[in-house]
């Protein structure tokens, strides 16, 4: 019994997390500019992604420099 419920409140916190998303997808996608905001939260997430990939380049090349980058 336990083990159902696990299962239900990890279903439960989901629901609700993708709450703004469902509210995205059914009242202002139907809208004047709807296409434009339903890409909105893709491109956050791409201009996120960049600029941790840009981070993580810059770390990657002072580990370089200093010789302490793991080549195994």
């Amino acid at each position: 019994m336990l083990g159902l419920n696990i299962f239900r409140l990890i279903g439960d916190f989901f629901e609700l997390i993708f709450i703004p998303f469902k509210w995205l997808r059914l009242e202002v996608a139907k809208g004047d500019l709807g296409w434009w905001t339903s890409n909105a939260v893709n491109w956050i997430f791409v201009l996120i992604l960049i600029v941790l990939f840009g981070y993580w380049m810059k770390q990657s090349s002072i580990f370089l420099k200093e010789g302490t980058e793991d080549r195994a």
